[in-house]
């Protein structure tokens, strides 16, 4: 090919055409790009939100986690929880919160991002979005308990109303926490069942692991034990218990004594309190009961029957009431004897029927 043949084909050629290429295609690369980015910016946004949430910096002063005036030192001497476990619940709150931002704000931008795409290449994207709307009314009915579950799941987690490992009582299931998501919460209760339980579903949440918990004691004592006595057995029994390291590193407060419960014949019941730290209220309790029957044993002080059966028998008769065949009248035994200060005898179970047959009689008779 000569020199002149190839000038003659480069100048037939067709032109490109540069104004299409810098205006709808431009535009295009323009806004993919600026999706990126701005997706990437707000990750690094909610990735240091989270990080602040983590560390307990979020609205103050950036402080060392050791310092006496921390966020986390202060909640741990105001709650009794230890500064570690409330560093990993605030990093798995943070976890949680900041993965759901994270993908609430890529699906968003993306759609963002489609729809402007569509619309620089001429398409009409009013039945798109028209079809969107109403397919988002029709999820909107459909799945209302799901969105219902979610929203319930991150308003849990953002206010802290529990974690893995705390003891809950959601309704129907009571135990422990061992998983936590955004849609349902697994909880395994005493026997070893794993109840799954949806977050929308969720009306109320105790939480025995939260700040601090209480011992309660109902305590049966006679009444031969005056209130001063029980308290100077409390005084030793808690003398006892501050040997054992871990029974005090769960108390708080010294027991205190609120009064007399409750009243019977036999016994009163004195209600004795301890505060502790959380989840660790019946492992005080059940130590406390265990000294304080000792210190009982060591006293000469036996608790009270709490519950007891009397059976009383008649003059004259030879066992309890209506355990004596021969006594009864159709048997040929001998009735006891009325006098004016002994109590009248039961009917028995023939006098009973022949009282009700007489009276059905005399009202036949009567209608007759």
């Amino acid at each position: 090919m000569t020199l002149e043949a190839l000038q003659s084909d480069l100048l037939s050629a067709p032109k490109l055409d540069w104004d299409f290429l810098l205006d709808a295609p431009l535009r295009i690369v323009i806004i993919i790009l600026g999706a990126i980015v701005l997706n990437i910016v707000m990750r690094l946004v909610i990735r240091r939100f989270s990080a602040a949430v983590a560390k307990g910096t979020v609205g103050s002063e950036k402080k060392s986690e050791h310092s006496k005036f921390s966020s986390t030192v202060l909640e741990s001497q105001r709650t009794g929880i230890e500064p570690t476990v409330i560093r990993e619940r605030r990093a798995q709150r943070a976890k949680t919160v900041g993965r759901m931002l994270s993908s609430v704000t890529t699906i968003l931008i993306s759609v963002i991002a489609v729809l402007m795409v569509l619309d620089q290449m001429n398409f009409n994207i009013a039945p798109i979005l028209a079809s969107a709307g109403i397919v988002g009314v029709a999820l909107a009915f459909g799945a209302q308990e799901l969105v219902k579950d979610y929203l319930s799941g991150f308003f849990m987690v953002i206010e802290d109303q529990y974690g893995i490992g705390d003891t809950v009582d959601l309704g129907e299931a009571v135990g422990e926490v061992e998983d936590f998501g955004l849609r349902k919460t697994a909880v395994r209760d005493l026997t070893g069942t794993l109840w799954h339980v949806r977050n929308g579903e969720i009306m109320r949440v105790g939480n025995l692991s939260q700040g601090w918990a209480r011992a309660v004691l109902e305590i049966p004592v006679k009444y031969t034990t005056s209130m001063e006595t029980y308290s100077e057995i409390t005084e030793a029994v808690t003398s006892s218990l501050s040997a054992n390291p871990d029974v005090a590193a769960a108390v708080l407060e010294t027991p205190e004594i609120s009064g007399v419960q409750s009243l019977s014949a036999e016994y009163r019941v004195i209600r004795t309190m301890i505060k502790t730290k959380p989840n660790l209220q019946w492992m005080v309790e059940r130590a406390f009961r265990a000294e304080l029957t000792n210190e009982f044993d060591k006293r000469g002080i036996d608790f009270p029957i709490v519950q007891e059966t009397v059976l009383r028998s008649l003059p004259g008769m030879s066992g309890p009431l209506g355990s004596d065949d021969d006594n009864r009248p159709e048997a040929g035994g001998k009735q006891p004897q009325r006098t004016d200060t002994a109590p009248s005898p039961l009917p028995s179970d023939d006098e009973i029927r022949a009282t009700t047959d007489e009276t059905a009689v005399d009202s036949g008779d009567g209608e007759g």
